[in-house]
């Protein structure tokens, strides 16, 4: 194309996401929207187990100095009540209630007691681990699919970029830019939008498993002073 002529056309050309986006196909438009979507999503989940996570550390320290402050286990059981808040304080009740509950009125113990109680803890446990790793499987889903939605929009942008172009019967680079940048947002968005939920899921999943392992080891250390009641 003469260089005048293509002079004269590039400021009738605008670049912007928005002008990219509005000149794009449907389907291209639908993969941008749907991309958009889970980034968006993904940020809301990513922030919310950040503050669910050092909620659940900070309540899990202060259960922890209060559990081992040497008070009796039965006055903590009292102060926290069989409805508590905080997991660790759900975990140890869920054990406590057991207890109270295998005890005959004449003050032995029901056989099988020791079994009881674990089963119940392993379900308070559970019952937390399904809470703290909810939304951690979208992050995953969108790391692993997200570039390939973004590299299926951009195909199918560069697709209709050609058939305008053999329709046009017009190869000058003013004309096949536009559609091409078009098509290049989409993967750009799949990008923008897998790369953080690859680092986050990894680092919110390695944050979980540490929080559920605190609360299985106070499980086993809260069975074994239990079982030294049994035994006593």
């Amino acid at each position: 194309m003469d260089p005048t002529t293509l002079a004269a056309a590039a400021p009738q050309i605008d670049f912007s996401l928005l002008a990219l986006f509005a000149r794009a196909s449907f389907i291209v438009k639908l993969v941008m929207i749907g991309l958009t979507i889970a980034s968006v999503w993904s940020w809301a989940i990513i922030i919310q187990k950040f503050i669910t996570y050092a909620a659940a550390r900070r309540e899990a320290a202060i259960f922890d100095r209060a559990f081992w402050s040497g008070e009796p286990l039965d006055e903590l059981y009292d102060m926290i009540g069989t409805q508590p808040t905080g997991a660790s304080q759900k975990i140890f009740a869920s054990g406590m209630t057991e207890w109270r509950r295998s005890h005959r009125q004449d003050g032995g113990l029901i056989a099988g007691a020791q079994a009881r109680i674990d089963r119940s803890m392993d379900v308070a446990i559970q019952k937390e681990t399904e809470d703290l790793t909810r939304g951690l499987p979208f992050l995953a889903t969108v790391g692993s699919t997200a570039p390939f939605v973004g590299l299926f929009g951009t195909v199918w942008g560069i697709k209709v970029a050609f058939e305008e172009i053999a329709i046009s019967q017009n190869t000058s680079l003013a004309v096949v830019a536009p559609g091409i940048a078009e098509a290049l947002v989409a993967t750009a968005l799949g990008l923008l939008a897998a790369i953080p939920a690859v680092i986050f899921y990894n680092k919110l999943s390695t944050d979980s498993d540490r929080i559920i392992n605190g609360y299985e080891a106070f499980a086993d250390e809260f069975a074994t002073i239990l079982s030294r009641q049994l035994d006593a």
